[in-house]
């Protein structure tokens, strides 16, 4: 079977243009909607503070959101008229760091928003009459759909700053399903071979998961759900965050440094731990996966454990590869688009769900909760596929290649369905915490 062959899935494929129009209109309504409720959730004292030198401000993120979608889509795509081109510098990532943001003259909360709702306004307007077939940012919708990820990313960037908030809670959203599932096995066995990585024919999906290429992975072992609170608590307990062989040379510097004994926003009280979730303090509950921990302290707990972090290629080979077809799916469950009998996606909950919520999204090889719930660590330098080309500009993943960035997969209960998908690649320091990210552990067969 053809790499063509097996990439025809995707429903977006088969849309007239007047379906696409339709379709993206309502992918970038959703994250608007998204936006507005984290933004609207804070008064303006708060828009405007930064709560953490490793975030933004509230208000920055907003504008950023607008700036983007003016120079995309009403100034490229539209060749309309510029909105606010005095702007562009100051929400412009690459110039300013998080850190030196808020002594910008930032547009005011009253002033980014009615900024936003502009842009939204003439970017719909180009929407109704731009060309959705062909090549370049157009076809299918590309740069509508990347606009669209961009802001639903940058959402999951806001409800991280909201973790870092303090104050009394804000943010509500009913408790995750319980587990729906029996017993599992620990680990679920992945047979060597080769397997299609990466995709050419998803329409919306990012330069870095392209091209789709063929991979031969060595036959191991994976966990079949991510590590829960509960076995990282023994971790923890066994003097984990003391014993350096663990740990790399830099990880173990790096907890050394910063005093590191526990994920972050775990404390412990009497002989428990307590953490805060969105201003809530509450017992850490073990059925959860663990989140908030540094590649560092992934890589630390699996070789305690006597095993390793997967390498991304055989983290997307257990998510995706089917042996009864050969083909890689979409997803772990298929091909349709993620649903809640799936995955914890969207911010339905404000927390992972217990290990076994999901077996409907569990993957052919039967490994569970792959996508959602928290983002997993890989053991993989982030970097380009064989045939790599930038599109539509460097900024968004070439600069960023190499050992200073390893790779996490899968999305997290902050993930927008839009912003993840079975080739879906995220990146950052291993020393990140403040992200929803855990991790899963895999061992040679």
């Amino acid at each position: 079977m053809s790499i063509s062959e097996l990439e025809s899935t995707n429903p977006l494929v088969g849309l007239t243009s007047d379906q696409l129009r339709t379709h993206a209109a309502e992918s970038m309504t959703r994250a608007r909607q998204r936006s507005t409720a984290l933004t609207d959730a804070v008064d303006d004292d708060d828009l405007v503070r930064q709560h953490s030198k490793l975030m933004s401000p509230l208000v920055w993120d907003l504008a950023h959101i607008g700036s983007q979608e003016e120079l995309w889509l009403v100034r490229d795509v539209g060749g309309r008229t510029p909105v606010r081109p005095e702007v562009d510098e100051l929400y412009d990532a690459f110039k300013h760091p998080r850190a030196d943001r808020p002594a910008l003259p930032l547009l005011g909360p009253a002033e980014a928003r009615a900024y936003v709702a502009e842009v939204r306004a003439k970017a719909l307007d180009v929407l109704d009459s731009a060309p959705l077939r062909g090549q370049g940012l157009t076809d299918h919708g590309f740069a509508f759909g990347m606009i669209t990820q961009h802001e639903q990313q940058h959402a999951e960037t806001m409800l991280a700053t909201h973790q870092l908030r303090t104050g009394e809670p804000v943010l509500h959203a009913p408790p995750p399903p319980a587990r729906r599932c029996g017993p599992l096995p620990d680990e679920v066995f992945v047979p060597a071979g080769e397997f299609v990585m990466g995709t050419s024919a998803e329409p919306w999906a990012l330069d870095n998961e392209r091209p789709a290429h063929t991979v031969d992975v060595a036959a191991f072992f994976l966990d079949t759900t991510p590590v829960t609170n509960g076995a990282y608590i023994e971790f923890v307990e066994a003097g984990g965050y003391t014993d350096r062989r663990c740990w790399s040379a830099d990880g173990w510097a790096y907890v050394r440094q910063h005093g590191i004994v526990a994920p972050r926003f775990w404390r412990r009280e009497g002989d428990g731990w307590w953490r805060t979730r969105f201003g809530v303090t509450e017992p850490v509950p073990a059925a959860e996966p663990v989140v908030h921990v540094s590649f560092h302290e992934a890589a630390a707990y699996a070789a305690w454990a006597g095993k390793r972090l997967p390498t991304e290629p055989e983290w997307e080979k257990a998510a995706r590869f089917d042996p009864a077809t050969g083909r890689s799916r979409r997803f772990p469950w298929g091909d349709e688009d993620p649903g809640p009998e799936h995955a914890n996606l969207g911010q339905r909950h404000l927390r992972p769900a217990p290990v076994g919520a999901y077996p409907g999204g569990a993957s052919a090889l039967g490994v569970h909760q792959l996508v959602g719930d928290v983002w997993e660590w890989t053991g993989s330098d982030f970097g380009g596929y064989p045939g790599f080309s930038a599109f539509p500009y460097r900024e968004y993943s070439e600069v960023f290649f190499g050992p200073a960035h390893k790779v996490l997969r899968g999305g997290s209960f902050g993930t927008a369905a839009s912003a993840v998908r079975g080739t879906f690649r995220n990146w950052d320091y291993p020393i990140r915490r403040q992200i929803f990210a855990g991790f899963r552990c895999a061992r040679d067969a």
